[in-house]
């Protein structure tokens, strides 16, 4: 049995391989399975057999003229799978790149400017005027001295600046791993004898440095792949949790009430609820000064803007002024609110050595204290390497989710790998100044991006600004009320708290991961917040291992498919999918689709991999055709989950922006281009062996790539999705949009599963996404898939008008099979 190929030599301009054709005289020499002259059948892509001979076919050289070789498949060999994935990593090149890949900064340092240098400088001290209160919270969540959080911020900031691949980023105490070292002290502390000499800050420096350790060898061995076995629903689950027990354990510092005795949240809250008829004049603190930041940020951050765009004119010098005015007067609510709170604080406890009317924060030690290499007492290390696991995995979870998700709002990508060798750096040498875990915040981190930042180095001044504080400002720090810093915390936790929204768009997407969110947050907040993780990971581990034990298989039957391409639209409505005179009639949202009398009945086309010399689902000798300009066709292997969706969407968005062209030509002046788009020296181009063949850093302004117009994805071989996976095709989607400045036509095919396709829909794809891209020249290409619902065993040959719609013709975007896009004429939209 063979398949023959098309006229001999033609080939379909498409990104399948060329497909062959038998003329009528062959007919007589070849049995062709399912072709029938009389009966008006086309002759193309049939399996043939030969005639003449009792012993079959003895050599594809028999059907002359057909072909000229024979191709005899070798198997794959472990050799062959070692040159391909492994062998250019161990090389000296690949050793370089691997070092240089160690200290990002060695590429755009030396493009950086003065531009670059205002807006890095702006930012850094907008940011530490808030990391600032911050870190002094958070210090006093983890159970520790507010200095601690300033030693901590200080070393995150700058240390960071140098091994990060994130402008975004700041680094600094937070307030889930706070909450986190705090529970870890806690329990150490309550298993220790009296007269011990661990003290709180030993344990937590001890706890970063076991995280520290653990997040560098995990980035060094680029195994930061691991982070993708916790999914999005896990991680919003628990930080939602961990966010109602941070505003609980706070409760009693706002209300200046004793502190519960130890417990869950629960227990915490019933306690907190049973001491409220104990409460002090710090609940006037506390709460004026909770009313005051929200009522500060609805003003500075909704109303002053609103009046701004109403009534200034857009783009003039007054509208921009009083755009910076509300912008900075929001980021700085919590500074300033404190300085008051300070200043009130102080008039009313001057004087007064015993008995103060509120709890004010103390004496602060100036500057950096007991700095050098830090001595671990025997026996602790052995008690913390427990909880370390769960603080390393908040620690990564937390930093990787920020910074993927600032890196495709801003247009750049970051590498987990090296953000681990950063954090984790960042970590070790903060051992050396007493200071406790640290991550990514995303209050501060959405703040420094937007005060568009233009570099890391903006850590550096957010660092000296931290240092300058603890120098000169720690005497002020004195009276600043507990309370107000208890309100700071909780004003910036309630924004973690994931709304009933996301549970509903949770169901959307999959129901079982709606169940998994809300009962990550149940656990976390009645049981204990490191239960909370572990559930979080048992039950995504779980719901992955039982799809792959339980896997769906079906028989399978067949259909005869004819593939109707740009339809003509006309404005009559019909109710009835009808077909006269061989005309073919689908309706879609009350426009008529009308293919004209003839039809375009596409040869068939098998889309295979590009790179079809390993794959080897074709003959390595075949060529295999790019897809049309403006056309990225991709296929899934596995379920498209939690585990690999990641990876698969950073894959497909650097495809986009090696094949296709932004929505403006790129600017290569060094005051306007992102710092990660700088040529790196040639020197360091020379040792990684990219000096020719590195064309990502062209200076030409010309472009001549094509605009992206279709991102087709061939689903055949996804059996899973989870609300994780989808999420980031939500992401890719706006990333490409963002990048392409139009919408893109998100095509599938092959959806295996009901449940998979209620998942692309209720996230938006299937159709165009509204009633203008739906008009606009983009939607003419379309392409639907019709059946022939006549009985091939009763079939009088003749060609039938029985058909009906394979999929929903409300969908145009889904398909049985991958369209040949060939056939779309798509170069008419470029000019449009």
């Amino acid at each position: 049995m063979a398949t023959t190929t098309a006229n001999d030599v033609d080939r379909v301009p498409s990104g399948g391989s060329s497909v062959a054709v038998l003329t009528a005289n062959e007919v007589n020499q070849y049995n062709v399975h399912g072709y029938d002259l009389e009966r008006g059948d086309s002759p193309n892509n049939y399996e043939a057999c030969y005639k003449g001979n009792d012993n079959g076919l003895n050599s594809i050289k028999d059907f002359a003229g057909l072909a000229t070789d024979e191709y005899v498949e070798d198997i794959i060999t472990l050799k062959e799978f070692y040159s391909r994935k492994i062998k250019h990593k161990f090389t000296v090149n690949g050793a370089f790149r691997y070092c240089f890949s160690l200290f990002p900064l060695v590429a755009w340092i030396p493009h950086y400017n003065l531009v670059w240098l205002y807006c890095d400088f702006v930012a850094g001290i907008t940011v530490g005027c808030v990391l600032i209160p911050q870190s002094m919270s958070y210090a006093q969540l983890a159970g520790l001295s507010p200095e601690y959080g300033l030693y901590s911020s200080f070393v995150g900031a700058l240390i960071y600046s140098f091994f990060a691949t994130s402008k975004d980023i700041c680094i600094g105490p937070v307030a889930v791993m706070s909450l986190m070292v705090g529970r870890v002290i806690e329990k150490i502390l309550s298993e220790l004898p009296e007269g011990s000499l661990i003290t709180a800050p030993i344990i937590a420096t001890t706890l970063s440095l076991c995280c520290g350790l653990i997040t560098t060898a995990i980035g060094l061995l680029r195994f930061g792949f691991v982070v993708e076995f916790i999914s999005l629903n896990a991680i919003l689950g628990f930080v939602t949790g961990a966010g109602l027990s941070i505003i609980t354990s706070q409760l009693p510092s706002l209300m200046g009430v004793p502190k519960p005795p130890k417990g869950s949240t629960l227990v915490s809250f019933i306690s907190f609820l049973k001491n409220i008829p104990q409460t002090r004049m710090d609940a006037v603190f506390g709460i004026l000064t909770l009313f005051v930041l929200y009522f500060w940020r609805w003003i500075a951050g909704s109303v002053g803007p609103k009046l701004v765009k109403r009534s200034l004119p857009p783009g003039s010098r007054a509208s921009e002024f009083w755009k910076d005015f509300f912008f900075y007067a929001d980021a700085t609510r919590s500074v300033i609110t404190i300085i008051v709170g300070t200043v009130v604080s102080w008039l009313i406890t001057r004087g007064k050595q015993e008995k103060l009317p509120i709890a004010i924060l103390g004496f602060v030690p100036s500057g950096l204290q007991n700095v050098g290499l830090m001595k671990i007492p025997d026996g602790l290390l052995s008690k913390i390497a427990p909880e370390a696991f769960a603080a390393t995995l908040v620690l990564l979870l937390e930093h990787l989710a920020i910074g993927k998700s600032f890196a495709r709002v801003n247009n750049y990508t970051i590498s987990p790998d090296q953000e681990l060798v950063a954090i984790g750096a960042t970590n070790l040498l903060g051992t050396f100044f007493n200071a406790y875990p640290a991550t990514g915040s995303f209050s501060r981190t959405a703040l420094k991006s937007k005060c568009k930042v233009k570099t890391p180095i903006s850590g550096v001044f957010s660092g000296g600004f931290v240092l300058f504080a603890l120098y000169l400002l720690t005497d002020a720090f004195y009276y600043i009320p507990k309370s107000a810093l208890a309100a700071v915390i909780i004003h910036a936790v309630a924004d973690l708290i994931s709304s009933h929204k996301t549970a509903v768009r949770f169901w959307k997407l999959s129901p079982l991961d709606a169940v998994s969110f809300l009962a990550t947050i149940i656990i976390t907040i009645t049981v204990e917040i490191e239960m909370g993780i572990y559930f979080a990971i048992g039950w995504s581990l779980v719901v992955m291992l039982l799809g792959v034990i339980f896997p769906s298989g079906k028989f399978m039957g067949y259909v005869k498919v004819t593939e109707i391409v740009n339809p003509s639209r006309n404005t009559d409505t019909s109710s009835a999918f009808t077909s006269t005179d061989g005309s073919v009639k689908i309706e879609q949202d009350s426009n008529l689709i009308t293919s004209t009398p003839d039809p375009q009945v596409q040869q068939h086309t098998k889309w295979v991999p590009l790179d079809n010399s390993y794959s080897r689902e074709l003959n390595p000798s075949i060529v295999v055709n790019e897809p049309p300009p403006g056309v990225i066709v991709y296929r899934p292997t596995e379920s498209f989950i939690y585990l690999n969706s990641s990876r698969q969407i950073d894959t497909i968005l650097a495809k986009v922006k090696k094949l296709t062209k932004p929505k403006k030509i790129k600017v290569v002046s060094n005051k306007e281009k992102k710092w990660c788009d700088c040529r790196p020296p040639n020197f360091v181009l020379k040792l990684t062996g990219e000096l020719n063949t590195n064309s990502d850093f062209s200076t030409d302004n010309i472009d001549d790539r094509p605009t992206l117009k279709i991102l087709a994805m061939d689903w055949s071989q996804v059996t899973q999705v989870d609300a994780t996976a989808i999420q980031n095709l939500v992401d890719l989607r706006k990333s490409i949009e963002t990048y392409v400045g139009r919408q893109v036509q998100f095509h599938f095919s092959g959806i295996l599963s009901p449940w998979i396709k209620r998942s692309l829909i209720n996230a938006g794809f299937g159709q165009p996404k509204d009633q203008q891209s739906l008009n606009s020249a983009c939607s003419r290409f379309y392409c639907y898939d019709v059946v022939d619902l006549n009985d091939p065993q009763k079939s009088d040959h003749r060609p039938s008008h029985n058909l009906k719609p394979a999929l929903g013709s409300n969908m145009p975007f889904f398909h049985l099979e991958m369209p040949d896009f060939s056939t779309w004429r798509l170069e008419e939209e470029q000019s449009l």
